[in-house]
């Protein structure tokens, strides 16, 4: 893998009508899916006790199979558990109205809209559903509330089409890293861009296989908090990074795949975290030991985290990436969310970084139809670009130009992750600290307003 990010490191990753027909049962819509509505700490959508009963309470609860997590969003707006529909308790449009499950009637209080942001909106109260007093235990009921952005009115749900909801927000994370000279305040990026999601990098060793962030920073309550604190406040969220270039990797330091599912599952629980990043960098990640150790890590946190998204982050060179990561965790039975590659820091100045990353992504295509037997479809949707903005550690200039190209090729193939190092470089140089800008001429968060044009 090329040395990506080394000079970023070195100089410095979610009832009723008072029935008019309580007994009335719609058809079940032509167009529609199946499955889990996971949201707050990675809970499912559930139906308490997993009775029919009109009346049954909506809840958050451990994902566990069972019919009473299995939503089907319709084309007519409606959601369905156990042939029965998500509705407004009383037809009530105020916050606080609980939801519950109720015969299907076609009123205004069981319509619902997903949206591309993972909000579930009731038009009629125009609200959206929450999960009350942003308590993640389960039990907890679900409401509606007026939308606020927040983790508890986050759902991840199956779309009317047949596809999922389009994961865009959460797609397009750059990385900002809080371990050197001045990092950028996320609000001002927020409010310059409408980009809420940030990749916060990176998770660390301390030693030996407790996870903090540079190895050094502690894991809460320090400035890498309250990074968290502020993102979440603007209405977006955090994937947190493990790896980079430089430092103790948890991944070497762990002593076996259990430890380190442990250390992954320590950050995901302080944090109650919808996504990671698994930044596989230098040296030591061309271990097979070391690879086997992270792909069974991996596969239990997702075994004990339903709906938690795991994108794992890789070098490559201009053809694609090494594969053996790849065709490792394809035997192991590992699936990820995104396979993201590091198009970047291939060796000398003057070249065209737009038509190179696309070059590059078709390799990783390829490997991972190779690898998964997918078909060119579902391989493009599990892969992702991770990008670097500027002059690169190897001289390279990856232009705001080249960013167009990159968006306009995860637009035409749906690319599940969309991202770049970093958004401390997002700005044009003024003496400021190494790393701590683009190196070309520029306004303030170009880049980053290109990728927020991503719909997924």
């Amino acid at each position: 893998m090329p040395r990506a990010r080394s000079l970023s490191l070195s100089t410095a990753l979610a009832v009723t009508a008072l029935s008019l027909s309580a007994g009335l049962l719609a058809a079940s819509p032509a167009q529609a899916a199946t499955g889990t509505i996971t949201g707050l700490a990675g809970k499912c959508l559930d139906v308490a006790g997993a009775s029919s009963a009109d009346g049954t309470a909506v809840q958050l609860y451990d994902c566990n199979g069972t019919g009473a997590q299995q939503w089907t969003v319709g084309s007519d707006g409606t959601i369905r558990a156990l042939g029965k529909c998500l509705d407004v308790t009383g037809n009530s449009t105020a916050d606080g109205a609980k939801a519950q499950l109720w015969s299907c009637t076609g009123g205004a209080n069981q319509k619902w809209t997903v949206t591309a942001a993972h909000d579930i909106v009731n038009p009629q109260a125009n609200k959206c559903l929450d999960v009350t007093d942003n308590n993640s235990a389960n039990g907890s009921r679900i409401q509606i509330w007026s939308c606020g952005g927040g983790a508890n009115q986050k759902w991840n749900a199956p779309a009317a089409d047949g596809g999922t909801t389009p994961a865009a927000p959460m797609a397009v994370a750059p990385y900002l890293y809080n371990g050197w000279g001045s990092p950028p305040n996320p609000s001002t990026i927020t409010q310059a861009t409408g980009v809420k999601w940030f990749t916060l990098a990176f998770l660390l060793s301390n030693g030996y296989c407790n996870p903090q962030w540079d190895g050094s920073r502690p894991l809460t309550g320090g400035v890498d908090q309250q990074t968290v604190n502020t993102v979440r406040a603007n209405g977006g969220d955090v994937i947190p990074s493990f790896g980079g270039y430089s430092g103790n990797k948890l991944e070497s330091s762990c002593s076996s795949a259990g430890e380190l599912a442990a250390a992954y599952q320590k950050v995901v629980s302080a944090y109650g975290l919808k996504a990671i990043d698994i930044d596989l960098e230098a040296d030591a990640y061309s271990n097979g030991t070391v690879q086997q150790r992270t792909v069974d890590a991996l596969k239990t946190v997702k075994a004990n985290n339903p709906g938690l998204k795991v994108y794992i982050t890789i070098g490559t060179g201009q053809s694609g990436p090494d594969t053996s990561l790849i065709n490792r965790a394809a035997a192991s039975g590992l699936t990820v969310d995104a396979w993201a590659i590091m198009p970047f820091d291939f060796g000398g100045a003057g070249q065209n970084m737009g038509n190179l990353t696309v070059q590059a992504a078709e390799g990783l295509k390829n490997a991972l139809k190779n690898a998964y037997h997918y078909s060119d479809d579902q391989a493009y949707r599990d892969m992702g670009i991770s990008s670097m903005n500027g002059i690169t550690d190897q001289n390279e200039t990856v232009t705001v130009t080249d960013f167009r190209t990159i968006l306009a090729y995860a637009q035409q193939h749906h690319l599940a992750r969309l991202t770049f190092w970093s958004a401390n470089r997002d700005r044009p140089c003024t003496g400021g600290p190494a790393d701590s800008c683009s190196g070309v001429g520029q306004s303030a968060w170009d880049y980053t307003r290109v990728f927020a044009a991503y719909t997924g």
